[in-house]
């Protein structure tokens, strides 16, 4: 049945990630390979990263390579004649492996507030250059499907909500621009060279392993440690929330699906207010929140909202999880003590 994708062989890059680290649990539950690829880039700490992949190190099927994709043969990581991973701890990939059939490259530099003036330069970096990188070794090793991880950034101020997929993207941060310019090398290489694409713009994904500067971490550790928490702007800006088994569902859902070139907004379908979240973690942990409004920032858009029809038709996507569950899932992982500690 490897034809439907069971069986096959998957290249996770950002595999220490949030996303990432969650994408390649459900591949090996699916009874797939995975070869998860990391650099560890100094975004937040790489103990954190570490603590993600820690259930997925002696998963049988399960190699690492930690490597940067600008400085490794890519050719050589598709065609499976890949060197053994520098992590210390086992497994590490043998020496010869089945090519890879499916590329999911989560790898980026995130962050949109950070993107701005000299910084800028690590996100063409990391966000550009390295997925032109892997399309380059695609096209000579081509995957069944190279799934791009995009993001809703790449909208802006979109003219309309829910947002589909046939707006004009008009970025309003340099992260969306380096993720724009990313998906454009996709389809520029689905066009040239007949590589399988589907991008997959993303919708503020929460949930367990959400990284630290993300606002649900931050909130819900800052109240239930009684500590302020900074809120840009008046608190009535919108998001689309989309818990993390869900938008791995739909990542999923889009490499196995019958389409070559296609981009998909997956969402939670959990639009709400900042102001609306705040008082939905002080109901769950119990405490009131100490805010301090501050001015808004340069990048954040005011509302998203995803048209998620399109995904649902083609890719059967439908999120499984509410708002108050999604939040109560990660307060529990968060406030657990061994991740409190890290």
């Amino acid at each position: 049945m490897k034809a439907s994708g069971q069986g096959a062989v998957c290249l996770v890059t950002g595999t220490a990630g949030f996303i990432g680290s969650t994408l390649a649990e459900a591949l090996l539950s699916l009874g797939h390979k995975v070869l998860g690829i990391d650099c560890f880039t100094g975004y937040y700490s790489r103990t954190i990263k570490e603590a993600n992949l820690s259930r997925l190190l002696d998963q049988e099927g399960f190699s690492f390579l930690d490597c940067d994709l600008l400085e490794t043969d890519l050719v050589a990581v598709l065609a499976g004649r890949h060197c053994k991973a520098a992590m210390a701890r086992p497994p590490v990939a043998k020496a010869s492996e089945p090519s890879v059939d499916y590329i999911f490259h989560l790898a980026a530099q995130a962050g949109v507030r950070a993107s701005w003036g000299d910084s800028f330069e690590i996100y063409t970096r990391n966000n550009i250059l390295a997925t032109q990188r892997l399309l380059e070794a695609a096209r000579q090793i081509p995957p069944r499907k190279f799934v791009y991880a995009s993001s809703s950034s790449i909208y802006g101020d979109a003219e309309c909500c829910p947002t589909s997929e046939t707006l004009t993207p008009h970025p309003v941060s340099p992260y969306g621009v380096s993720k724009l310019a990313a998906e454009h090398l996709c389809f520029l290489y689905n066009r040239n060279y007949d590589i399988q694409v589907a991008a997959l713009r993303y919708f503020t994904v929460y949930g367990p392993r959400q990284r630290p500067d993300m606002a649900f971490h931050r909130f819900i550790r800052a109240i239930e440690q009684g500590q302020e928490i900074e809120v840009y702007g008046d608190g009535e800006q919108t998001r689309d929330f989309t818990f993390v088994e869900d938008a791995v569902r739909g990542t999923i859902a889009a490499a196995f699906a019958d389409c070559a070139r296609e981009v998909f907004n997956l969402g939670g379908g959990s639009r709400v207010t900042v102001n609306e979240i705040i008082a939905t973690i002080e109901s769950i942990l119990g405490e009131r929140a100490k805010v301090r409004h501050l001015p808004e920032q340069k990048g954040d858009v005011r509302h998203t909202s995803a048209d998620t029809s399109k995904a649902k038709t083609i890719l059967a996507y439908a999120p499984q999880v509410g708002l108050r569950e999604g939040i109560s899932r990660e307060a529990a992982w968060l406030l657990n003590p061994q991740v409190a500690a890290a």
